[in-house]
């Protein structure tokens, strides 16, 4: 079952779900999702230094990214087919029983801008800050601010709590992040 968003804002009301800084749910709560807000910290590729990334090879994922931190009156430009880690400006704690779903904002999508690859699932238990995996596929380039209303997250309840949640998940490898960490598919046995 989807929570609505009179069970969102009781949710994060009662600390259910912690979310830091508190949303605006003014402008931030739609009728079944919150929208989050992008970040200040992007991870852009290394082009020159990787030729290439072998899933097989873990020695090739460590250190392909360069970090870069702009300030709120800065901006990023995304360009066409460019792809970039970022970071949402919300920390989010989960509960044991509830999942999240990410979803990019249809404004921003019609720009060409999606703000993830794969990672939609937000686990019950997660704690951190969100990474977005973001690409620009459309035609021209796109500026990005920090704040901005980047994608929406839902929230769904489980049938039980979960018995491990991602926090207590051992070998759980973005526990606690708070700027997008690039692949640790090495740590993975």
């Amino acid at each position: 079952m989807v929570l609505s968003d009179r069970d969102i804002k009781k949710a994060i009301k009662s600390k259910r779900i912690i979310i830091k800084p508190l949303p605006d749910f003014s402008t931030q709560l739609g009728s079944c999702t919150l929208d989050l807000r992008l970040g200040n910290v992007y991870r852009v590729f290394n082009h020159s230094r990787t030729p290439f990334l072998d899933p097989r090879n873990p020695e090739t994922i460590p250190n392909i990214t360069s970090e870069i931190t702009i300030n709120d009156t800065e901006s990023f430009t995304l360009h066409p087919g460019e792809f970039i880690l970022a970071i949402t400006k919300e920390y989010i704690e989960m509960p044991d029983d509830l999942t999240g779903r990410l979803e990019g904002r249809s404004s921003i999508g019609r720009m060409g801008v999606v703000i993830h690859s794969t990672a939609a699932n937000i686990e019950c238990g997660f704690r951190g800050q969100i990474t977005l995996e973001l690409a620009n596929m459309g035609p021209i380039p796109v500026i990005l601010y920090p704040g901005i209303r980047i994608c929406s997250l839902s929230f769904e309840q489980l049938s039980s709590p979960a018995e491990v949640p991602y926090y207590k998940k051992k070998g759980a490898k973005y526990v606690n992040q708070k700027s997008p960490l690039e692949s640790r598919l090495g740590e993975e046995k």
